[in-house]
């Protein structure tokens, strides 16, 4: 005689099995989203990254090659692509040091978690716009 007993069936449940179900089944929150803008963000950054390393392989090319570029740079969707590369880059460092300081094991309470994540937003979009505004007024745009 075994004492054995036998485990009782389980019952599926008809229930989506991972977060990436959204709409009725998973409510957006702020740290789900700044979580994916981080990851978007860096497949941004290393997009942008080859844009660079192009502007700077026709920059080092002579006169002739960089002045092939100049006029996408100085276009609407030029300035928009470097608007957008910047913010990213902000974005990134920003939410970067969050991480750096969620690592240290700070700031995981939900409070804390939510005003830093506003904090980081915030504080990449004016740091974006210092940027753009030195830029400007220093006449590197235009």
């Amino acid at each position: 005689m075994s004492n054995e007993t036998t485990p009782a069936p389980t019952r599926q449940i008809d229930r989506p099995m991972s977060p990436f179900m959204l709409g009725p089944y998973y409510r957006f929150q702020l740290t789900s989203v700044l979580s994916f803008a981080h990851r978007i963000t860096g497949i941004g950054l290393s997009i942008g990254t080859l844009l660079i390393a192009t502007w700077l392989v026709m920059l080092a090319a002579g006169a002739q090659s960089y002045n092939q570029v100049v006029p996408h740079l100085h276009a609407w969707y030029g300035e928009a692509i470097l608007f957008a590369y910047s913010w990213t880059l902000m974005y990134h460092l920003c939410n970067g040091i969050r991480h750096l300081f969620w690592d240290a094991g700070k700031g995981f309470d939900i409070p804390t978690a939510y005003k830093s994540g506003y904090a980081v937003v915030i504080v990449s979009l004016a740091l974006t716009a210092a940027i753009w505004g030195l830029a400007i007024s220093h006449g590197a745009l235009r």
